[in-house]
């Protein structure tokens, strides 16, 4: 009977009659009969290719793209009275359910691994345990994959976490989860520093999977352990960023761990080596960087030229190489000036959460370098534009080369103070922005007759990223821009989430149906403006919606 009754539960739940929620499973079977019932659960990449009932009561009649309760990877009571807070309030109903299916799709869909590090583990006596290691995948961890992948990525994780970063002050799970991603990060950047993605931790007992690359890559790593190595320097920012924000929301420095301080070691000697130039200052030879990669493809954006080192990068500019682009394709040339911002805004706030922990000596030696290096970016991060005047170039190398454009994955130049490098009304950001939501300006900025906004070389000249409306929306005072990117937006979510990118000629051509990073920006959008602008989302008159 009890079969028969999981059954009509699940049907229930795959055709969204009505969700069934964990307790009442419980209540039902033992563990192992929910843990059957679990694995019956659709793959959520299939899942959120098709439509599900019940329909927003807008005009769009959008779906409810949510898994069933029972098939969600995490739960949160918090996230859960602002989705019904928003759902209220929002006078755009389909506006009002792409919110409900974006803001907990990291939750619902992506945490793969989670232990709140209540469990106490045996210590491992061995005579060849060193002091390095311990701790070593100690306290909570977290495994948060991208979406459709099943890695993590450094970047995608901390940014899929961000809007929750708030709550982790009085929602004590959510704040376990977000302590645990912290820590998972560290132990990979402590094994594989110059690495951007990972296979599920040791722990987890899940997976591995192969990305079918034929890479070759120094410093060699572990294919178990790594599932992919594109050096990308907003990779160890965005690692900087998840700890930073942490503290920021809680005033907690418990994430200080001896594994912690490693990583930042670690993370601190990399950025020493990719600071070196191409040929040495001093005797003007050769030297061959620490970090190279060549990979058998056919496509120029997804290697390095000449032998895996990139085009050359000149001395004395005290910017740092990243040889990759958050949109995981190769840097022109090699000073990634968003990349750069982003490393100086986290470096900063590190070295003030070092300070409230007491390491005055390390909080200034931090600070020093962000100071050294937000001066570089101004220095030798801008230049002359004949129409727009002073701008931010994507990227330099120091010899007076520069590539003017910008790229739809943040960290990015039209997202510079969401990152807090600088305020919107700086005049050579507000230059930048002109030049680069300008198709004159930017050659990546593309307009068709259904869609538009800025891409990338990632998927090609006619995919448009919904996140760059987003982020235009964000950094933008202008109620009718808001509303115009929000529109756009909505327009293309056809299925009720946010998609990577959409063919600005044809919304219905997209690329994937599930990416979680373009959903929580989504989610922060909306936050956004219901603390900054709630007349936008809420109707006239509206108050604003602050999350304490």
């Amino acid at each position: 009977m009890a079969s028969l009754t999981a059954v009509c539960l699940c049907l229930a739940a795959a055709i969204s009659m009505r969700p069934v929620y964990g307790s009442e499973l419980g209540n039902m079977f033992s563990g192992q009969e929910l843990l059957r019932f679990q694995s019956a659960c659709p793959d959520y990449a299939h899942y959120s290719s098709y439509p599900h009932r019940p329909f927003s009561e807008g005009p769009m009649k959008l779906p409810f793209q949510r898994p069933a309760a029972q098939c969600r990877t995490f739960a949160s009571p918090t996230v859960e009275k602002i989705i019904t807070d928003f759902k209220s309030r929002i006078v755009d109903k389909d506006l009002a359910r792409i919110f409900e299916n974006a803001f907990p799709n990291t939750l619902d869909t992506t945490v793969r691994w989670h232990t709140d590090g209540s469990e106490k583990k045996a210590k491992k006596q061995s005579m060849f345990r060193s002091l390095k290691d311990e701790g070593k995948w100690e306290g909570p961890q977290s495994f948060i994959v991208t979406g459709d992948i099943n890695a993590e990525w450094l970047r995608d994780s901390t940014n899929q976490l961000a809007q929750y970063q708030v709550l982790a002050k009085t929602d004590k799970r959510i704040k376990n989860l977000i302590l645990g991603a912290i820590n998972t990060q560290a132990e990979f950047i402590i094994e594989s520093p110059y690495c951007n993605a990972f296979q599920p931790p040791p722990g987890s007992k899940l997976p591995t999977t192969s990305n079918g690359q034929d890479d070759i890559v120094h410093p060699a790593y572990e294919p178990s352990f790594v599932f992919e190595c594109k050096y990308e320097l907003d990779s160890l920012a965005h690692f900087l960023a998840l700890g930073n924000q942490f503290y920021h929301n809680t005033q907690s420095t418990n994430f200080l761990n001896p594994r912690w301080y490693s990583a930042l070691d670690t993370l601190t000697r990399v950025l020493d080596m990719q600071g070196e130039p191409t040929f040495d200052s001093t005797t003007k030879r050769y030297q061959k960087n620490e970090y190279t990669f060549q990979r058998r493809t056919n496509l120029g954006t997804e290697t390095l030229n000449l032998g895996g080192i990139g085009n050359p990068l000149n001395a004395g500019t005290g910017l740092l190489r990243s040889a990759f682009r958050p949109s995981d394709d190769a840097t022109t040339l090699g000073y990634l000036v968003p990349a750069n911002a982003m490393m100086a805004v986290e470096l900063k706030r590190t070295a003030e959460v070092l300070l409230a922990a007491g390491k005055t000596h390390l909080s200034k030696s931090i600070r020093t370098r962000a100071k050294n290096l937000e001066k570089a970016v101004w220095q030798h991060g801008t230049v002359t534009h004949k129409v727009f005047g002073e701008v931010f170039a994507f990227e330099v190398d120091g010899y007076g080369s520069s590539l003017l454009m910008d790229d739809a994955n943040t960290p990015s130049l039209l997202a510079l103070p969401l990152m807090g490098f600088l305020d919107a009304s700086d005049k050579t950001y507000q230059n930048t922005r002109a030049m680069i939501l300008n198709k004159t300006g930017n050659p990546y900025f593309l307009e068709g007759r259904s869609f538009k906004g800025i891409g990338g070389p990632h998927i090609g000249v006619q995919n448009a990223w919904p996140m760059s409306l987003l982020i235009k929306a964000m950094t933008s005072d202008d109620d009718d821009e808001i509303m115009e990117c929000l529109e756009y937006v909505r327009n293309a979510s056809k299925l009720g989430l946010v998609h990577e990118s959409i063919n600005v000629n044809r919304i219905a051509d997209y690329t994937r149906s599930w990416f979680a990073w373009a959903n929580s920006v989504f989610a922060q959008t909306i936050l956004d403006l219901a603390r900054r602008k709630p007349h936008l989302i809420f109707g006239p008159g509206a108050k604003p919606y602050i999350i304490d």
